[in-house]
């Protein structure tokens, strides 16, 4: 539960920091923000466990997912693309690490 909670956390914080700047451009920014990672929590909860996670695990992992992808294309070398498809890409290929690394750190398996 501690993973929930810390990216629930950097949600929380994430959206602090866009209201009071202005760094989403709007309400709409933000709900097509949240609508991405829901779909990027979606594409890899479909794909390891099967059926997917509830909306607000979507979301989280989404978010999750992105970060880790990002950070993983970097360390390798490779750029994260600019267009949205690509950064679903990187952010399903986040959220599937993500995932396997919270069951191997819980002990839970598939």
């Amino acid at each position: 539960m501690g993973l929930l909670t810390f990216i629930g956390f950097l949600v929380v914080a994430w959206i602090v920091i866009s209201v009071l700047f202005g760094a989403v451009g709007g309400l709409i920014g933000f709900l097509v923000t949240l609508l991405v990672w829901g779909i990027i929590g979606w594409i890899a909860g479909s794909l390891v466990k099967g059926s997917g996670y509830r909306t607000f695990e979507n979301i989280l992992l989404g978010l999750g997912g992105g970060i880790i992808g990002g950070i993983l294309f970097r360390l390798v070398g490779v750029n994260t693309p600019d267009n949205i498809i690509g950064q679903m890409v990187v952010g399903v290929v986040g959220a599937v690490i993500l995932i396997y690394g919270a069951r191997a750190l819980s002990g839970r398996r598939a």
